[in-house]
């Protein structure tokens, strides 16, 4: 497939997004225009699925455990600046469809990149576990159901973050690599102490906001994020949003040129 076709089709998963499969955002202010709510009730864990095709038997799917890094706060915004690598990392939902062909341009750019999934959405898409996994991505938690996990009591606050894990660890047999709070860039003192006592040891923020879920159009997208990208950089990026769709061939293509290499938070602060 040329570069062309690729675009071609990346534009395509644009007009699906466009169509209604937009992803809820994470301003704190709320959910953007055109943005699916997410649910308001819980929605039980699925079986875990066999991801493999019938007849064949299901191989097990095993993903890193979180580490703890003892250099490194509880709060991460940014890896080291000595090194040209950054971390694109993506917020998991919307349709799987585009965040498939978004993970297949990443890894045809040779890079890889961090997804925070959203429990609902593992609970729809159950087998988008193995696809990031297998694509040598790291998978982590981004809450249940994508509210203001900030503005909770202690016990919402638990359950949104548990919930998640739990869906990851049934379909992938780890809680995930790392925990990244919804609708905020960075967790309040409750949420950070209930990560933690969840399993995560560091709470993955970033140091460069995108803002595509505010749809201001691919270039501004595209400028954001190489306006403030530098080593080191974590990147703030969705799935679901038809300008980031958009925009993430220029982003890869402007990486390279620059010898900026796109690696998994994990690798990038590891």
């Amino acid at each position: 497939m040329t570069t062309s076709d690729r675009r071609s089709a990346l534009r395509a998963g644009a007009g699906l997004v466009a169509g209604g499969a937009l992803a809820a955002a994470c301003s704190p202010s709320g959910t953007s225009s055109g943005a699916v709510v997410a649910r308001d009730t819980p929605t039980p864990a699925p079986a875990t699925p066999a991801l493999t095709a019938p007849g064949k038997a299901a191989r097990p799917l095993v993903a890193p455990s979180p580490r703890a890094f003892p250099r490194q706060p509880v709060q991460i915004a940014h890896g080291p600046r000595d090194r040209p690598r950054v971390a694109l990392t993506f917020h998991g939902q919307g349709d799987p469809a585009v965040a498939r062909a978004l993970l297949g341009e990443a890894e045809r750019h040779g890079a890889r990149v961090t997804v925070l999934a959203v429990g609902t959405w593992l609970d729809e898409h159950p087998d988008i576990a193995r696809r990031v996994l297998d694509g040598g991505h790291d998978l982590g938690n981004h809450t249940q159901r994508h509210l203001d996990v900030n503005a909770m009591s202690e016990a919402e606050a638990t359950a949104e973050i548990t919930g998640c894990a739990e869906r990851l660890r049934r379909l992938t047999g780890s809680v995930g690599t790392w925990f990244r709070p919804s609708r905020a860039a960075r967790a309040s003192p409750l949420v950070e102490r209930l990560a933690r006592r969840a399993g995560y040891p560091h709470v993955l923020s970033y140091d460069v906001d995108s803002l595509d879920f505010t749809s201001p159009g691919a270039p501004a997208v595209t400028r954001n994020v190489l306006g403030g990208i530098r080593n080191g950089s974590v990147v703030s990026l969705h799935f679901g949003y038809a300008d980031t769709v958009a925009a993430l061939p220029v982003l890869l293509d402007e990486l390279a040129r620059r010898r900026l290499r796109a690696v998994t938070a994990t690798e990038l602060i590891g």
